[in-house]
Formats: structure tokens, sequence, C-alpha cells
């Protein structure tokens, strides 16, 4: 198994979005904003290439939708997903199965493009299976209002017209042991409904895919919960369940969002579980 870090673009939120009712004079200590109050963040995908098998976990927002659109995320930097498949000697049609942790436009926007004469959609990537899960699905084609912003039909709907959807076993509790993917999944439910954390063994070491668990290195301290998440209640004790699991076994928690750490692992001090050490991805994979 080979893994590599994939880049779909970086850009920016509101601080205070970000990390709910914690302070800014606490949060801007570990994630600093700018003028207007954004912090810089980030679309870090992964690919694993295993076997046969080429998997895209998650997709960045993509670039279908308008320039008013993208205005409200004050993109920034050159990266973007082709330019990194690229680096690797990969590009989207290599991509066997893209595996959506959950369906928010940050994380699967660019899972659709618009077709070559812009009048309809099509798959970004023609060769690969798509992956979510039963229920979450029904949560993202029903929006409730909260989270509709986020739940975008382009995104969406596209993908299962295309034939190509697919769906995760759900588990009776929270971990999916072997998954259909090859890895094990934990579902969380606090930042939307059964969104799922890839959990991968490479070599020695045990990898977490944290997504919206732990969005940056300064979410850890429980309470720094996003203002996005439609439970934050249970997100704080699905956080303390896992961070406890991560600091007592090593893992390394890959970080979606964070723009300036890609990797992390973290222990037990008298605060409860904080950043050990910090890797790039190059320090870890290759």
């Amino acid at each position: 198994m080979n893994l590599y870090p994939i880049n779909a673009g970086n850009f920016k939120l509101d601080g205070g979005a970000m990390f709910g009712v914690v302070p800014k004079s606490i949060w801007q200590k570990t994630n600093p904003a700018d003028a207007n109050n954004m912090i810089d963040l980030t679309a870090r995908c992964l690919l694993i290439e295993d076997g046969d098998k080429l998997i895209l976990i998650d997709t960045g927002m993509g670039n279908k939708q308008s320039d008013k659109f993208f205005g409200y995320y004050y993109l920034w930097g050159n990266d973007s997903l082709d330019s990194s498949l690229k680096s690797y000697g990969f590009q989207r049609d290599d991509i066997t199965d893209v595996f959506l942790t959950h369906l928010h436009f940050d994380h699967c926007g660019g899972a659709i493009n618009w077709n070559k004469n812009r009048t309809g959609y099509e798959p970004a990537f023609k060769n690969a299976h798509f992956w979510t899960n039963k229920n979450h699905w029904e949560w993202a084609i029903q929006p409730n209002k909260r989270e509709k912003a986020s739940f975008l039909k382009e995104n969406i709907l596209p993908i299962e017209d295309s034939g190509q959807l697919k769906f995760i076993t759900l588990p009776e509790e929270d971990l999916l042991k072997n998954s259909e993917m090859g890895f094990d999944v934990f579902f969380a439910n606090g930042h939307t409904d059964k969104q799922m954390i890839p959990i991968l063994t490479y070599k020695d070491k045990t990898i977490a895919f944290m997504a919206d668990l732990l969005p940056t290195a300064g979410h850890l301290p429980l309470p720094f919960v996003m203002g996005y998440d439609t439970r934050p209640l249970l997100t704080l004790t699905e956080k303390e369940k896992f961070l406890n699991i991560a600091a007592e076994n090593n893992y390394f928690l890959f970080l979606e969002h964070d723009a300036h750490n890609e990797i992390i692992t973290v222990q037990h001090t008298e605060k409860g579980v904080r950043l050990k050490n910090v890797f790039s991805a190059k320090d870890i994979f290759l």
C-alpha cells in the first residue's frame, strides 16, 4: 500500500464559525485570523494505492460553482486536485473508488463537473465508484434547513444518476471493521449524520483520516467544536472517545482542513488529550 496527500485547494472560513462558542482570544493562538476574521484552511484529500485499487478519500470543493460562490471562501494558493494527482504520476481516470466522508460541498464538490457544453453534470472520475452510506445519503438529499446550504444538489444527485453510487455497510455500533474499502470506518453523528472516518493500517502505523471530527490541530480541546455541527454535544462525546483511543494507541491523525499541520499524534495530559507531535505527510508516507 502507498499513501499520497492530495491538496484539492485552499480556502478561508470565519474563525468564529470554525470554533463555535470558544472566544477568539483563545482560538487565535493556534489559528490566527486575518483582518476579516478569516482563518487559513485547506482541502487535503488522501490517495490510497492498494493493489489494483486507487482510492481517493474526499475531493474538495471542485470548480463548477460561480465566482460569487467561491468569493465567500477566499480561495488562496495554487494547489489543485489535478496538479496534486499529477505530481505523483496519476490522473482522474486512474481513480477506481472515491470515498466521501460526508456530502458537504467542501468534501464532495470535486466529485462532479460540468459536462463539455455546460448543459449538465457528469462524474469527475469516470471510472470510479462513489462511496457513501445509505443513512447519510438520505440525510443529504432531504436536507434540514441548517445544512441545506452545505448539501448542494448539483454535487449529490448526479452521482446517483451516473450509476456509480455505492453504499458502505452500516455497522450496528459506531465502528465498521474491514469495510468494502479494505479499511475500518468510524461513524460519527455530531457534525452531520453518519460522517465516516477512515482508519487505515499502513506498515506499522494506524492512520485516521479525521475529516470534520477534528478539522485542525487547534480543535483538540473537547469544547472546541465547530458552529457548523448539528449536534455539538454529541461531537464532544465522539471526539473524546476517539481521541482517547488515538492517544492510547498512537494513531497518526491526518488532518483534512489544517492548512499548516498535515499529520499529528496526541497524548494524555492533565488537561486532557493534547498535541504530541506534528509530522509532514512525507515523514510518514514516503
